[in-house]
């Protein structure tokens, strides 16, 4: 089963890709997709489902892991959050991809220990978790990582 794990935005959007069976995991792949600012919010868009599209037929994932929109952030910052899910939504759509949604509390509970935990701890765990793993500096994709391996963790048997 291969699974691509996402942290979504307009400007920035993580991505991993991990290789599951049974109760094992590898993390095969993974980046960050950027849009420019300048560029219309439609432009913006087609970017993401562009590049998120050579990612799946590269790779023919089974199912989509999205982090959840939490709604203690600003509403402009959930409206472009909420546009970015939407091209990866169409996309799994198209592609007959599942999708799964899991919120920011049960990935930092799942990856530390602590539904609360910030950053540099998720980070932190990320790496202990992956430590031949060659980790980027985004924050964007550790938690995309983050999110795959609490979903691969959470979900011990294959579909």
């Amino acid at each position: 089963m291969i699974i691509l794990a996402t942290d979504s935005g307009l400007e920035r959007t993580g991505y991993a890709l991990f290789k599951k069976k049974d109760n094992d995991f590898t993390l095969i792949n993974h980046g960050i997709i950027l849009t420019k600012r300048s560029f219309s919010l439609e432009k913006r868009l087609m970017t993401i489902y562009e590049k998120f599209e050579s990612i799946i037929k590269n790779y023919k994932p089974n199912l989509m892991v999205i982090e959840k929109i939490f709604f203690n952030i600003n509403q402009k910052t959930i409206i472009s959050i909420a546009q970015a899910q939407g091209a990866l939504l169409v996309l799994a759509a198209k592609y007959n991809i599942d999708v799964e949604f899991l919120t920011p509390l049960v990935i930092k509970q799942t990856v530390t220990g602590y539904g609360r935990a910030d950053k540099l701890q998720v980070r932190k765990m990320v790496k202990l978790l992956l430590p031949e793993a060659n980790l980027p500096k985004s924050d964007d994709v550790i938690d995309a990582i983050a999110c795959g391996i609490a979903y691969c963790s959470i979900k011990k048997y294959d579909r």
